[in-house]
């Protein structure tokens, strides 16, 4: 196990800035967050930017995961959009080709995974029609992503329509693909007080491919730095030795960038009384 820190919390500094920092505060992972600013498919220096980011994380001793979070990356106007939930099938496309430069991302970078989540639909379409769409769109996903031998970690998120453990157990099934399997955001569970965060690790110990964590209160869908929550981080770091999990342990703070120097060196500090 090791811990991480992912870049959307640095979106002031360049990506060669971040990784330097992430690094120089003890981290071994970073969890990438592809942005207008961090390898873009539509970069002019895309290919020289992954030989540099390929050098640094080899020279830093990081492992990575790719993120796909970003806010306005496809859309200027459209907050995370548009989705695989999306009515217009051009636009569901247009995340899918995202996608799939994210795991080409993957294989080149060596990751351990690539994070997505399924969007929220604004166009009260049927459930059904829904799950529909997010099924043959993670499908093909993980077509190309057998090509390149690339794990995808599927995170359920608070107000997305695959937020609840129970949730991504019913999609998992439905996928029913070897390389598709589970982010974890510690906040996100304690926030819908969906059962117990150390019950979750034990439930997926073989699809347990990526950890986000945060400090957050019950109810609340807002990431805090550790200390301003309610989150009990023994059991949880318990129950990852338990199952033996070996890769990142991710911190996600992205609206805390104003101040990424301070809250690197918090979060290590406060984290690494956990993992020695």
């Amino acid at each position: 196990m090791r811990l991480g820190y992912n870049t959307n919390g640095l979106a002031h500094h360049r990506w060669e800035d971040a990784l330097a920092l992430i690094a120089e505060n003890g981290y071994g992972s970073v969890a990438i967050t592809v942005d207008h600013h961090c390898l873009p498919p539509w970069s002019s220096t895309l290919q020289s930017d992954i030989r540099r980011m390929r050098e640094m994380l080899d020279g830093y001793d990081l492992r990575c995961v790719i993120e796909t979070g970003a806010r306005f990356i496809l859309d200027p106007s459209w907050k995370h959009g548009p989705t695989l939930l999306s009515s217009r099938a051009e636009d569901r496309a247009q995340r899918a080709a995202f996608l799939r430069h994210c795991v080409d991302l993957a294989a080149a970078l060596d990751a351990d995974a690539v994070s997505f989540w399924s969007g929220t639909d604004h166009e009260q379409t049927p459930h059904e029609i829904l799950w529909s769409r997010l099924v043959e769109e993670c499908r093909a996903v993980c077509d190309h992503a057998k090509r390149e031998a690339v794990r995808l970690a599927f995170e359920p998120e608070p107000g997305m329509f695959i937020q609840t453990g129970d949730e991504f157990q019913r999609l998992l099934e439905a996928v029913n693909h070897p390389l598709f399997g589970l982010t974890l955001d510690i906040g996100h569970v304690h926030c819908l007080q969906d059962g117990t965060i150390a019950d979750h690790i034990r439930r997926w110990p073989d699809r347990l491919w990526n950890i986000h964590i945060e400090d957050m209160r019950p109810g609340v869908h807002e990431h805090l730095p550790f200390g301003d929550g309610t989150i009990d981080f023994v059991p949880v770091f318990a129950a990852l030795r338990e199952v033996g999990y070996p890769g990142g342990v991710h911190v996600e703070l992205a609206r805390h960038s104003h101040e990424a120097p301070t809250q690197l060196q918090k979060s290590f500090e406060f984290l690494s009384r956990f993992v020695p």
